[in-house]
């Protein structure tokens, strides 16, 4: 098994029973385009915090910040760890334009959410992108929250509203920078359109990485100024907290 992409130009038919694994080119035997040899290897996140999914060395805990301090925001559901090799499926989606790893990750995104909503997990009336600054958007050409965003739409069948939640300002990139600038640097950074919207409505936002989770409670906080009832968040990833493994 080779979880490191190809480099070369990925297109695949859905709809082709003989699929190949997008991380080691071996037939992937799947409904998607991953082995399972493949799918077994990835960092999935098993124990974490009930509220952020912050890792945690035990399951069913909340982490110490959430037990101080609740988040606006419910709940996050996240797949993986930001580890190897989705960290470079991440990457390789957003920064390189590598859409079919993007499409993997949302379609499994989507498998693990219908089936957290078999359990119980209550179902959004509305999904919403975290909008990127203009000018990233211009460099980059595309926001890959808000493509997550329409494919999970497509599969769970809930609506999706990629311009109802702008980004006001261009502000610095959050990487590298501690919680309280980030918290400085996020001030009035979002706005909703037409706040209306969401009123009395359970909102999910849409991310690929949770990092500190300020990006979240900012925009979670103005959602739930809006109205909203309840405001979770789904992404692909959660790290863990500088210095842990």
């Amino acid at each position: 098994m080779n979880c490191q992409p190809h480099a070369k130009p990925m297109v695949y038919i859905c709809t082709n029973i003989e699929q190949f694994c997008l991380l080691c080119d071996e037939i992937a035997e799947q409904p998607y385009p991953l082995c399972v040899a493949c799918e077994q290897a990835l960092p999935w996140l098993d124990e974490y915090c009930l509220r952020c999914a912050l890792p945690l060395p035990m399951a069913g805990l909340t982490c110490g910040q959430c037990s101080r301090r609740a988040p606006a925001f419910e709940q996050v559901i996240a797949l993986w760890h930001y580890g190897f090799p989705v960290d470079t499926l991440i990457s390789r989606f957003k920064h390189r334009r590598q859409w079919p790893l993007g499409r993997l990750m949302g379609e499994l995104l989507g498998h693990g959410l219908r089936h957290r909503y078999a359990e119980g997990l209550a179902v959004p009336d509305l999904l919403l992108p975290v909008p990127l600054a203009r000018r990233r958007l211009r460099e980059r050409g595309f926001n890959q929250a808000g493509m997550l965003a329409r494919w999970l739409a497509s599969q769970l069948g809930v609506p999706c509203d990629e311009r109802l939640l702008l980004r006001t300002r261009d502000t610095p990139a959050q990487q590298g920078l501690d919680a309280k600038a980030r918290r400085r640097n996020l001030r009035r950074a979002f706005t909703l359109q037409r706040p209306g919207m969401v009123e009395g409505k359970h909102v999910a936002l849409i991310d690929d990485v949770l990092t500190t989770g300020t990006t979240a409670q900012a925009i979670a906080q103005l959602l739930r100024k809006g109205g909203a009832r309840r405001v979770d968040v789904y992404c692909l990833a959660r790290t863990p907290k500088p210095g842990q493994a």
